[in-house]
């Protein structure tokens, strides 16, 4: 995983008030819950004291209550009250659970997984989606590695191949360019595939600049965009499970049909189409190997992998970024 990011790991909708919810992200068993005024926190899914999985405690006012003993501890994981000693016994600092900064925006929940700093960087996502849009979700877990999942969405070779039926059809195996740029750790590609017609595939450089908006969009480290026209866009948010496992919440966002019933009615269809479209990939993708992708692993790639290649070179820098600094050597006198 690529630290000092925020994730988008779960839907708001899925941590309701007065409930402890226990999943795996980013290979820990984490609980998250909600204080009477909706504020998110997300701990550790273990009691320091004895053990315990704190998602089968209750909320107890503003703190989480552990399901054993019934130790209390608040949003910033410090322990409030230890039965056992009274109610006007005070707590020791050091007695306290692990916490994750947390954040509620675009109706997911996000964590920033990372070192503690003093002011956190906005969460990531698209500026152009904004409250015109409805959306409606279609979740999908993947046995792969998150970068696995999302390579998948970059991959603008496969089209006419996996999807030969739905979004490929057309026989478009040709593939110009095709033209990626980088900014902001927003990733954007326009696709040119065409029909193979004996004339070689034009470089990045020698496709015009373009006049129309880029096609796919992801944003680091895990939110992926495809622009299909103005008013209608698919969303994926590849939650990390552990090393090989993805949960995928795949979002159909419009903003052209408003009347709540055919607004339902829209969704259904666009939500059956993108499970046939993301189970046609899954077939696949749940075959390659290795199971994590990196910059460097023996693929013989080609032109067309443009996309993939700048994914993993910014993956790999963001990495090396957040390691810690090498001590200097101390010259001797």
């Amino acid at each position: 995983m690529i630290p000092n990011q925020w994730y988008a790991v779960l839907e708001s909708r899925d941590v309701p008030r007065g409930k402890a919810i226990g999943v795996t992200r980013l290979g820990e068993k984490l609980v998250f819950w909600r204080d009477p005024r909706g504020e998110l926190a997300c701990f550790v899914d273990l009691c320091p004291h004895r053990g315990a999985a704190l998602s089968l405690g209750r909320v107890a006012g503003d703190c989480l209550e552990c399901p054993f003993h019934g130790f209390r501890y608040d949003q910033l994981g410090a322990c409030r009250l230890i039965p056992a000693n009274g109610r006007s016994a005070p707590t020791p600092k050091s007695n306290r659970v692990k916490s994750y900064p947390t954040r509620d925006a675009h109706g997911f929940v996000w964590l920033w997984w990372g070192e503690p700093r003093e002011a956190l960087p906005p969460v990531p996502f698209f500026k152009d989606l904004d409250d015109r849009f409805s959306y409606s979700t279609l979740r999908d877990h993947w046995p792969v590695h998150y970068s696995r999942a999302i390579e998948n969405q970059l991959d603008v070779v496969h089209l006419p191949f996996i999807h030969a039926t739905t979004i490929g059809r057309g026989n478009r195996t040709l593939v110009d360019g095709p033209l990626v740029r980088l900014e902001d750790d927003e990733l954007a590609v326009w696709v040119y595939n065409r029909v193979d017609d004996g004339t070689p595939p034009l470089k990045p450089q020698e496709i015009p600049t373009p006049t129309r908006p880029p096609f796919l969009f992801f944003r680091f480290p895990n939110l992926w965009q495809l622009r299909i026209g103005e008013g209608y866009r698919i969303v994926v948010a590849f939650a990390p499970i552990d090393e090989g496992n993805t949960l995928l919440y795949a979002r159909t966002y419009q903003s052209a049909v408003r009347a709540p019933i055919l607004r339902e009615a829209a969704s259904f269809v666009a939500k059956l189409s993108s499970l046939v479209i993301l189970r046609q990939d899954k077939r696949v993708v749940i075959t390659q190997r290795p199971i994590k992708t990196q910059l460097k692993m023996g693929e013989k790639l080609v032109q067309g992998d443009r996309p993939i290649v700048v994914y993993r070179s910014r993956r790999e820098e963001l990495i090396q970024q957040a390691q810690p600094e090498s001590p200097q050597p101390v010259e001797q006198a």
